[in-house]
């Protein structure tokens, strides 16, 4: 199963020293692995645009439409046996501790 694994910024890192992973690392085996299919980072949202139509009139703005200090940094997608795999493989992740990662399946069916 695909699993789109966005990565985000958090008010309320980890606060354990303990080394953390290189993300290199981290990338390398899942990749090696064939659990990691895509990913990159975000450029900043001081880049991003914001698209809505409204009543047939497109609506552009600058920056992420939400109001939230922690943003969407980059993205992973992922091709793991079930959930289960994709939260281990998140675990390993660098941002685990310093972010938030948020699983989500891919393909909808609904």
């Amino acid at each position: 199963m695909k699993y789109m694994m966005f990565v985000c910024s958090d008010s309320e890192p980890d606060t354990d020293t303990s080394p953390n992973t290189d993300i290199e690392v981290w990338v390398t085996e899942n990749d090696t692995k064939g659990r990691r299919l895509d990913g990159d980072a975000l450029h900043p949202t001081s880049e991003a645009t914001t698209v809505r139509v409204r009543h047939g009139e497109l609506l552009l703005s600058d920056g992420p439409f939400a109001e939230t200090k922690e943003v969407i940094i980059g993205y992973d997608i992922l091709e793991c046996v079930d959930l289960d795999e994709a939260i281990e493989v998140a675990r390993a992740h660098p941002m685990a501790r310093n972010g938030r990662l948020e699983l989500r399946p891919i393909g909808w069916n609904g």
